[in-house]
């Protein structure tokens, strides 16, 4: 429902964050409780006024202070958890030393606290606290991948033996190899290849996009060893959603956690956006305003189902399948403004449609019919912003007009987004008018922040009722 594999499919800033977070408050509430513990007992925790006047108020402030400025600006921000995790004594010893002098400093010219045994004592008290953050975050991090919550589903291209020998390796339990394509070897051989490799072997000739789609790939890992030409598989496969990782396996590094199985560089030759703590701040955005906007919009909803029964009976609500992130397919909710018969589904809405409903074409006109999908954004199918979803006939039909136009799929498609906000909204009943749509898309993933997808939201009121939909 969070979508955290997204989160972290790249790297694990957002879970480095967090900790960085909780590691800030422990300091803070270590300095709390010791200023009431110092001189009374732990039923005096919720006493509040012991410590707003103790010596340890300014303590709590300044250090705390001191400490998140410390990591923040003279420590080189790890990307990797196993990274941060091997260097968390070391980073924290150094940063409370560097913390506490500075203290002490400002204290000698203000003031600011008696300085005495008992500041010894906290220290102590709070490099237990950190302890305890250490081991906790990485019980946390590892029953993350065990119960596959977090995991980075990965496709390997290349050779037979590159492949072969690549997956006997040790490597880090959040990325899954669920599928590879070996490019050197003819069909023939492939059938006795998949008996040796016990996971699916394809080869460029197969529907990558079906394959994508079927084993919810997320990356995939070109194994380059300079010697074989890579630009034919970069032909085939950069027209797709997944990000590209290009892993240089000819040469063998000393051991780093950062590397691809602890030795291998990597260039990420092409990604998302869309991942870590920004996806987080936009996922978080998403489900409140996709409850808020459901409880406000519920009169109209049910409105609307009344006419619509009313009308023409039941169901109330139009399923369809549509393509997300990364090609996988999902089921759209919709008002239903169509008369319940037989029709060509992948046909598109005109103005003039005589399959509408009354209620129909005022739904559809302010845009009500798409209300329900904020019951997408809470299953986590959907967006408030992204490229808008589209028939997954409709997908197929139009990458093969247009290579990039399957690179919409980088992130979740959207209530709204770029394309409508700038008129594009409604119906797209020629290549053209796709085609500028799929440019206004790209430009959006291309350039994503949280700020801009609060604009388009704000912009999205206007628009509804400028460019009337159908």
């Amino acid at each position: 429902m969070l979508r955290l594999e997204k989160i972290f499919q790249n790297d694990d800033s957002s879970f480095i964050d967090f900790i960085l977070i909780v590691k800030i408050i422990i300091i803070y509430l270590s300095i709390y409780t010791y200023s009431i513990i110092e001189s009374n007992t732990l039923f005096d925790l919720l006493n509040f006024k012991i410590y707003l006047n103790s010596n340890y108020l300014n303590i709590s402030i300044y250090f705390t202070l001191t400490i998140f400025l410390t990591e923040i600006f003279f420590f080189k921000k790890n990307k990797f958890y196993l990274d941060y995790n091997k260097i968390f004594y070391k980073k924290n010893f150094i940063i409370l030393i560097i913390s506490t002098i500075f203290i002490l400093f400002l204290n000698k010219f203000n003031n600011l606290f008696f300085f005495n045994i008992n500041l010894i004592y906290l220290i102590i008290f709070i490099c237990f606290n950190l302890v305890i953050l250490k081991y906790s975050s990485f019980k946390i991090y590892k029953y993350l991948i065990d119960k596959n919550i977090i995991q980075r589903n990965i496709m390997l291209v290349g050779t037979y033996k590159n492949i072969k020998n690549f997956i006997i390796e040790k490597k880090n339990n959040i990325n899954v190899y669920k599928c590879c394509i070996i490019f050197d070897k003819i069909d023939t051989e492939l059938k006795f290849i998949r008996n040796e490799i016990k996971f699916p072997v394809f080869s460029l000739n197969d529907d990558i996009r079906s394959i994508l789609e079927y084993h919810a790939l997320g990356q995939i890992w070109i194994l380059d060893d300079k010697i074989s030409n890579i630009n034919s598989m970069l032909d085939h496969i950069l027209k797709f959603s997944v990000d590209i990782l290009i892993v240089d396996i000819s040469k063998i590094f000393k051991e780093n956690l950062s590397l691809i199985n602890s030795k291998y560089q990597f260039i990420k030759f092409e990604i998302s956006r869309f991942y870590g703590s920004k996806l987080f701040i936009k996922i978080l955005i998403d489900k409140f305003l996709s409850l808020f906007f459901l409880i406000i919009l519920s009169p109209i909803l049910a409105v609307s189902f009344f006419a619509i029964y009313l009308e023409d009976g039941f169901p109330l609500l139009f399923t369809q399948d549509r393509t997300g992130w990364d090609g996988r397919r999902f089921k759209i909710f919709k008002l239903r403004s169509l008369k319940n018969i037989k029709f060509d589904k992948t046909h598109q809405v005109n103005l003039n449609d005589n399959r509408l409903l009354k209620i129909g074409k005022f739904i559809r006109m302010y845009s009500i019919d798409e209300v329900p999908q904020f019951i997408n954004v809470l299953i986590g199918d959907m967006s408030i912003v992204g490229p808008r979803p589209h028939m997954v006939e409709h997908d197929i039909y139009y990458s093969s007009f247009f290579k990039e136009f399957l690179k919409r799929h980088k992130t979740n498609p959207g209530l709204t987004g770029w394309a409508q906000v700038n008129g594009l909204r409604g119906a797209t009943p020629t290549p053209e008018i796709m085609k500028k749509r799929m440019e206004l898309d790209l430009w959006y993933l291309n350039n994503w922040t949280p700020l801009l997808d609060i604009w388009i939201i704000i912009k999205t009121f206007y628009v509804i009722f400028k460019y009337k939909g159908v």
